[in-house]
């Protein structure tokens, strides 16, 4: 990825943007959960986005993703709080204690919040969960560093939107929608849905 810059600010409109998603979106994640969970994702996560949004702070990248990571932690009840807030937490860590991130700096904090993800909840390919859709994105965003940033995200949120869309067919091997055995297949994961409009928000804004 060439060109450009992301500011804090920048990064913060991605946030709220997400935030706004979420809340468009509330229904049909809690739809989808409905059939495969416990029928919270949607609710879950907009209180969980709307404190984050609420209480928006820090003057570094790494403060901000720290900040935000903590109070999905600490709001959202059941899986997604804490793989949210872990996604956030290692993004931030990545990124550090800078005002702004290049595109490979971006691609790096994905790829590490993603891998934090991994390690918290062992997700792995077709698991069907929010790794279909947020490995596609960021090894897009890894393929793309000869791309201007808008061309590689766009991209990026076009794998993640393929990778939820995926889902449907498969087997769910982790979460409670494992219970579900057979009974899994032919619903679209929520979480995988949810992690879709992280990236499409990031695709809005940052571009």
């Amino acid at each position: 990825m060439t060109e450009g810059r992301i500011t804090l600010d920048e990064l913060k409109s991605w946030l709220r943007e997400f935030a706004q998603l979420v809340t468009d979106h509330r229904d049909e994640l809690t739809t989808l959960d409905a059939a495969i969970g416990d029928a919270d994702h949607g609710t879950n996560m907009e209180r969980g986005m709307s404190a984050v949004i609420a209480g928006l702070s820090g003057d570094t990248v790494g403060e901000l993703c720290r900040q935000a990571g903590m109070t999905l932690v600490s709001t959202v009840g059941g899986a997604s709080g804490p793989l949210y807030g872990t996604f956030l937490l290692r993004f931030g860590s990545s990124a550090g204690d800078v005002a702004e991130l290049d595109a490979t700096g971006f691609a790096a904090a994905m790829r590490a919040g993603l891998d934090g993800i991994v390690a918290r909840g062992k997700a792995e390919r077709e698991d069907k969960t929010m790794y279909d859709a947020l490995a596609p994105a960021v090894e897009a965003l890894e393929a793309g560093k000869g791309d201007p940033l808008g061309v590689a995200l766009r991209t990026a949120a076009e794998a993640a939107d393929k990778g939820r869309d995926a889902t449907i067919e498969m087997l769910a091997r982790k979460g409670r929608a494992s219970y579900l055995g057979e009974r899994s297949i032919g619903h679209q994961d929520p979480g995988a849905t949810s992690a879709a409009l992280l990236v499409r928000a990031a695709a809005t804004t940052l571009a």
